[in-house]
């Protein structure tokens, strides 16, 4: 079991949505940790995320690509790094659906570099996943951590990719490893592509909210204070070379998350549209969290208490999501929706 807290961290990715939310509480409970934000700032890293913290002396950023070895080697020697957490992913489905290559590029190769770096330093690093590295779950089944990965996005394949080879490197070469596999996190400064930011800004403009399919699909929306103690748990009491599920252990189907939007902000619900499904859409995902609650782990918020929490804070920080939604985002989201959203069904 792990005992001694790091002192030097390298958080890669940590201008991201959980990334800067780890940033945050880590230096609000480790006030005598140095936290380095590792970040490429492309459109869903935004130091924004972190605008309040960048005057501290225990933060610091170095903009860089994690697909860079001598970039992330330079930054670890330079900071006495002794603890990599690895944020950095390109992670939204449907942009995977739209150009896979970038995400195999950044979620593996840059997985692997930083393996690389982490091996030849002593490193030790732990790997942020996901629960679609497992699928399209059936039944009654909760995942657990020895299942099998079966995953059916671009997205989903690059993530099981890099966790196959954090677990390799740990047999192969012995460096200190550990992986958390989060569910569906919401909270603040989540990019509006993401499922609860993107319906919670349409309904406070007064635009109709796109709903794949029949709405059914089955998610584990916890919030993202609850992933990071859960990575703060596996970082001080975990063992090394293991995996852990980090969620709240319960579902709601995507249109019960639409109706806990909708009613945290007082907006009508005809603004929902079923609009046409994604291909490979993963109809359930679900896990069993018990190895991380036998460390000591338990979620601060049951899922609707944090959909509605993160409804609320797009609510009261316009400041925040305005100028992202009047730019680039605006034009994925015509090429994502217009098309589904003329042929959508009330």
């Amino acid at each position: 079991m792990t005992t001694s807290t790091p002192k030097n961290l390298l958080v890669t990715g940590g201008c991201g949505f959980i990334g800067s939310n780890f940033v945050r509480y880590w230096l609000a409970q480790h006030t005598d940790s140095n936290v380095v934000v590792f970040d490429k700032l492309t459109y869903a890293g935004r130091k924004e995320n972190l605008h309040d913290l960048w005057e501290s002396p225990l933060l610091s950023l170095v903009v860089g690509d994690i697909g860079d070895m001598d970039a992330v080697r330079a930054a670890c020697q330079n900071n006495n790094i002794d603890l990599i957490v690895n944020f950095a992913a390109e992670t939204h489905v449907d942009q995977s659906i739209l150009g896979p290559l970038v995400f195999t590029d950044t979620n593996v190769r840059g997985t692997h570099v930083l393996l690389e770096v982490a091996r030849e330093l002593g490193i030790r690093l732990h790997h942020i996943s996901t629960d679609e590295v497992y699928g399209h779950i059936k039944d009654d089944h909760q995942s657990v951590e020895t299942d099998e990965l079966a995953p059916r996005s671009p997205y989903a394949a690059s993530k099981a990719a890099a966790d196959q080879l954090v677990q390799a490197y740990a047999i192969t070469y012995g460096i200190p490893v550990t992986i958390t596999r989060g569910a569906n996190n919401v909270g603040p400064y989540q990019y509006p592509e993401k499922a609860v930011p993107l319906f919670s800004t349409n309904a406070i403009l007064g635009e109709p909210l796109p709903v794949y399919g029949d709405g059914m699909q089955m998610r584990d929306y916890a919030h993202v204070y609850d992933h990071c103690t859960g990575i703060e748990t596996v970082l001080l009491k975990g063992e090394i070379g293991q995996v852990y599920n980090v969620g709240t252990g319960r579902e709601m189907t995507n249109l019960e998350m639409v109706d806990i939007v909708l009613d945290a902000l007082g907006k009508d619900h005809s603004l929902v549209k079923h609009v046409t499904d994604r291909p490979g859409h993963d109809r359930r995902y679900s896990m069993n969290v018990d190895k991380l609650k036998a460390l000591g782990w338990e979620p601060k918020y049951d899922p609707k208490q944090a959909v509605a929490e993160a409804a609320r804070w797009y609510a009261e920080n316009r400041w925040w999501w305005e100028p992202i939604r009047s730019g680039e985002f605006r034009e994925y989201y015509n090429k994502q929706y217009a098309e589904r959203l003329a042929g959508a069904t009330k």
